[in-house]
C-alpha cells in the first residue's frame, strides 16, 4: 500500500482494543500514517468506528461534529467510579421498587438541550491534568459541565434482577455526550445509583453500523483499499456548490470568490462543500450574503 490511499473506512470495532489501537492497525495494513478516527470508542464499547484515511483526514472535524447513535444496557442499583461496568462499585441501593414506566418517564427529562457533568474518569483536562489521572490518585475535584443535546432516548427490555433492575436503551446525542454519564444521571433522577453495562455505537451522522466491516475480517482481507468510501457520502447537511475549473483555480490560490449560484440553507459562517467531477474539491466558508462570497478553508483540487 502507499500514501495514495484515500477515503472513509467504516469499521465494526470489537470490545477490547482502544480506538487508537484500531487506528494503528489500519496504518500498518494500509502502509500510511495519514489515518485518524472521528470519535473515540472506549475499550469496553463496540460498534461503528469511522476512520479517515489520506486526504480524508483533513475532513475529520466535520465528521466528529455529527450526532452519534448507540444501543446499550443500563443497570440500576449499582454505581461505579467510572459510571460503567469497567469500574469499581462505589454505591449500592435497592432498585426493586422501580417499574418500566418509572424509567421511561425519567428518560424523557433528558431529551433536548441539558447540562451534563463529565465523568471523573474522563480525558477532560482540569488545570492541565486529565480528569482520570486525578481520579486514580483519589483526588476529588470540581468536574466541568457540558451542554449536550439528546434527540432520542428510549428504554426497552426491562428486567428485575433481585435488588437491581436493568433495561436496554437506544440514544442519539450530540458530540461530547458521555453515554455512561447519561446512565448515571438517569439513576440519580430515579433516586438510585446506576451504571452503563454495555455500549455499542450504531451510527455517526449518516454512516451506519450495518455498512461497517468487522475489524478482524478487514485486517485479513487481500484488498483493504476496496473498503474505502467517498467522504462525500457522509457529509450530508452541508450546502454543495459546483463551480467551474476557473473558479476552483482561484480558490486553490487562496482567493475569496463570488458564488453566483443559489446555495440552499447557506448563511454567513456556513461551511460549503465545493464539488468538482463528483468529488470534494474544497471546503469553503460563506463570508457574506448578497453577494455570496466564499472563502477557501481546505483545498484538495489540483489543476491537471
Amino acid at each position: 500500500m502507499s500514501d495514495t490511499a484515500n477515503g472513509v473506512l467504516l469499521v465494526d470495532k470489537p470490545v477490547g482494543p482502544t480506538s487508537h489501537d484500531v487506528v494503528a492497525k489500519v496504518r500498518r495494513k494500509l502502509g500510511t500514517r495519514k489515518v485518524g478516527h472521528a470519535g473515540t470508542l472506549d475499550p469496553g464499547a463496540s460498534g461503528l468506528l469511522m476512520i479517515c484515511v489520506g486526504n480524508a483526514t483533513r475532513l475529520l472535524e466535520y465528521f466528529t461534529s455529527a450526532d452519534k447513535s448507540y444501543t446499550g444496557t443500563v443497570v440500576f442499583g449499582i454505581g461505579t467510579d467510572t459510571d460503567d461496568a469497567a469500574g469499581s462499585v462505589t454505591r449500592q441501593a435497592s432498585a426493586a421498587h422501580l417499574t418500566f414506566a418509572d424509567l421511561r418517564k425519567a428518560a424523557e427529562a433528558f431529551l433536548g438541550v441539558t447540562m451534563q457533568t463529565v465523568p471523573a474518569y474522563s480525558a477532560v483536562h482540569i488545570d492541565g491534568v486529565r480528569a482520570y489521572e486525578l481520579a486514580r490518585k483519589g483526588e476529588t475535584v470540581a468536574l466541568p459541565e457540558r451542554k449536550i443535546h439528546v434527540s432520542h432516548f428510549e428504554l426497552a427490555d426491562f428486567r428485575a434482577e433481585g435488588e437491581c433492575c436493568s433495561a436496554s436503551f437506544s440514544v442519539t446525542c450530540s458530540k461530547g455526550t458521555y453515554v455512561r454519564a447519561l446512565c448515571r444521571d438517569l439513576g440519580e433522577r430515579l433516586g438510585v445509583p446506576a451504571h452503563m453495562a454495555t455500549l455499542r455505537r450504531t451510527a455517526v451522522g449518516s454512516a451506519r453500523l450495518a455498512d461497517a466491516v468487522a475489524l478482524e475480517a478487514w485486517l485479513a482481507c487481500e484488498n483493504p483499499e476496496a473498503f474505502l468510501r467517498d467522504p462525500l457520502l457522509y457529509l450530508d447537511g452541508y450546502p454543495i456548490w459546483h463551480p467551474s475549473a476557473g473558479v476552483l483555480s482561484r480558490l486553490a490560490n487562496g482567493q475569496t470568490v463570488r458564488c453566483m449560484d443559489e446555495l440552499s440553507g447557506a448563511e454567513a459562517g456556513q461551511i460549503v462543500l465545493i464539488v468538482h467531477a463528483g468529488a470534494i474539491a474544497a471546503v469553503g466558508e460563506v463570508q457574506s450574503l448578497e453577494p455570496t462570497l466564499i472563502r477557501p478553508k481546505k483545498v484538495f483540487w489540483k489543476k491537471g
